[in-house]
Order: C-alpha cells, then sequence, then structure tokens
C-alpha cells in the first residue's frame, strides 16, 4: 500500500511526542495532527466504499484523482504524487489501463519515460468521482454547519502556508 509507510510515520508522532514531553496543553500542533490521522483512520472503510461504487481500490481512486485532464504525467510523478515507488504505480496503472481509464504511452520528450493519459471513459469517471466525493464521510458530516466553516477556514490557512 503506498501510503502505508506515510501513516505509520504520522500514527508514531503523538508517541514521540510525548516520549519528547511536547503533548502539553500548548502544544496544539501535535494533537492536530494526531486528530488528522485519527479522522482519517476511521474513514478509511467510507473510502473504501466509495471507491467499491466504482469498483475501485483507494489507490486507484487517489491515482485517478491525481492525473491531469489536459496533459500527460510521467509514471514516475504519479509515484512521487502518491508516496510509492515505481512497482506499486506500475500495479494500480495496469489495473486502470486495462478497464481502459489511462492510456500508457511514450513521452515526447524520452520514449523510455512512460506517460499517463486519461481516456474519455477515465476523464468521465474521475468527474463522477469527484461529485461523489462531495458527500463528506460521517465524522465531517455531521458536524454543524458553523464547525465545518470553521474547520475549512482551518485547513484552507493550512494548506495556503504550504504555497
Amino acid at each position: 500500500m503506498c501510503l502505508k509507510a506515510f501513516w505509520g510515520i504520522i500514527a508514531g508522532v503523538d508517541t514521540a511526542a510525548a516520549s519528547l514531553g511536547r503533548t502539553t496543553p500548548g502544544c496544539s500542533g501535535a494533537r492536530a495532527w494526531q486528530l488528522m490521522y485519527e479522522i482519517f483512520k476511521a474513514n478509511k472503510p467510507y473510502m473504501e466504499t466509495v471507491a467499491g461504487e466504482f469498483e475501485l481500490t483507494v489507490q486507484q481512486i487517489f491515482a485517478l484523482k491525481q492525473l491531469g485532464r489536459e496533459r500527460p504525467m510521467a509514471m514516475s510523478e504519479l509515484a512521487s504524487s502518491l508516496g510509492c515507488d515505481a512497482s506499486n504505480v506500475t500495479s494500480i496503472v495496469d489495473k486502470l489501463e486495462s478497464r481502459g481509464l489511462v492510456d500508457r504511452r511514450s513521452a515526447d520528450h524520452d520514449r523510455r519515460v512512460k506517460a499517463l493519459v486519461m481516456t474519455p471513459a477515465g476523464i468521465e469517471l474521475q468527474e463522477r468521482i469527484e461529485a461523489r466525493m462531495q458527500v463528506p464521510p460521517p465524522t465531517l458530516g455531521n458536524l454543524g454547519a458553523e464547525d465545518q466553516r470553521v474547520l475549512c477556514e482551518i485547513l484552507e490557512r493550512a494548506l495556503n502556508s504550504i504555497a
């Protein structure tokens, strides 16, 4: 699983922070990070159900979400964006290609590089997945409107701090 190691690291954050004495009330960043992990972990069955609705795995949905509609993406770029090694991406792409969702082609700049191009069927499925993903899991959907608004503002500020 591509992101397994990443989530394993996140799971260890709270333990590591505790061992360093960093779980004091003033250390809310570490606690927020742990809560994000817990939310993602709690929603794994939800994501698997959503993926199953499209006869895909969660990893295949993540891959489709990463692929652009306008330009080809190198397999290595997809691997990097998913946090996978090349062998994992090959398996994911093999399954997407067998369903006619992506085409694997030689890149224009280097024939040894394999680029992925969304097919019309892949674009249509990607749009259906995006529409389905507008329905939040119960862990977020059950929050009140004001809590959802505040959470969105906080997460947007966090994301904007990356750029």
